[in-house]
């Protein structure tokens, strides 16, 4: 048998070097594609009643991963969401197979030809600016624990970085000093891709962080848990919903939203077009690799916009001109 037919050398390839090497893709999208290549190929060799290691490129045929995308091995059905995102790495796959091995350009076509699902998109939810303004004065400034959720929140909504990134900043990542006596503070983020940006900082956010770092080594993570060391994007997580528990009470719409720091970074988006940031700054801002994923943010504010203008609509109707025509009139005669 060809070496060049098995599926395992080349999926040893793509996992190990193509991934890390060429395309520098993050840690969590690497592992996010090797389970779903080892799902794939369990649910082959299961079906195909073979060894792993004995599959060939063309046993992974585009009947096969049809059939194996619906149930993804669990039993059970999944979302269209889960179905495309698992899709995408087979893709990502078939096309270095067919970049690497020109031999197997009709196997790579006919994969990566199969249609992503369609899905009724969710609504984005973000906070109104009172919302938005209470979250922030839910942290109690009266600890230092308190000192530090606010400032963790205020970097959130400032930057509108995601959870993962707020965790690995570190005090080296940091420029706070000001210059000419202007504020001219930014902070250096790793996003996804590795890829690198800087986000300015307002001069209240600086001031906040300054006061948390004093005397921290430049390798030190900025944002630390109660144990003292670099809080996860759990605890990220943990406490945005902790305060959005606080403020319930006030504001009954913020539990139908289930406050997220992705709900924070929505919100920072939002305002940002608002305020009349062209969509190519805050993709930058936000660091997204798509333009597309940004003008989510710009249909939203249409949609208020829409609203907004249908309420200062005339409430008495329009008379309509009646038409009249021939064909009308006969067949009102009739």
């Amino acid at each position: 048998m060809n070496d060049l037919n098995l599926l395992a050398p080349w999926v040893k390839r793509f996992l190990a070097d193509y991934l890390v090497t060429v395309r520098s893709v993050a840690r969590s999208t690497q592992l996010s594609y090797r389970d779903t290549l080892a799902r794939l190929i369990r649910y082959a060799a299961n079906e195909l009643r073979t060894r792993p290691d004995l599959l060939k490129l063309d046993d992974i045929s585009r009947e096969l991963i049809n059939r194996f995308l619906p149930t993804a091995t669990t039993g059970k059905a999944v979302g269209a969401r889960t179905v495309n995102q698992r899709l995408a790495a087979i893709h990502s796959f078939a096309r270095f197979v067919g970049e690497y091995g020109p031999e197997h350009l009709e196997w790579s076509g006919r994969v990566v030809a199969i249609p992503f699902r369609k899905f009724a998109r969710p609504e984005i939810p973000y906070l109104e600016k009172p919302e938005m303004d209470a979250l922030l004065a839910a942290a109690d400034l009266r600890t230092a624990q308190g000192m530090r959720d606010h400032a963790l929140l205020m970097f959130l909504y400032n930057t509108g970085a995601r959870a993962t990134e707020v965790a690995q900043v570190k005090v080296e990542d940091l420029q706070l000093q000001s210059r000419d006596g202007n504020c001219n503070a930014f902070v250096r983020l790793l996003g996804k891709g590795n890829k690198v940006r800087l986000c300015p900082l307002w001069p209240q956010t600086a001031a906040e962080i300054s006061a948390l770092i004093v005397g921290r080594p430049a390798d030190q993570h900025v944002f630390l848990n109660r144990r003292g060391t670099s809080i996860t994007r759990f605890g990220v997580h943990s406490l945005v919903e902790r305060c959005a528990k606080r403020i319930e009470a006030r504001f009954p719409a913020v539990g139908a939203k289930r406050v997220s720091p992705h709900t924070i970074r929505h919100t920072t988006a939002t305002y940002l077009l608002r305020s009349g940031v062209d969509i190519n700054t805050i993709r930058a801002w936000l660091g997204h690799v798509s333009l597309n994923t940004t003008n989510i943010y710009a249909q939203i504010d249409l949609e208020m916009k829409s609203r907004a203008l249908a309420q200062l609509q005339p409430s008495g109707e329009t008379p309509r001109r009646r038409m009249e025509s021939d064909l009308l009139r006969f067949l009102r005669s009739l």
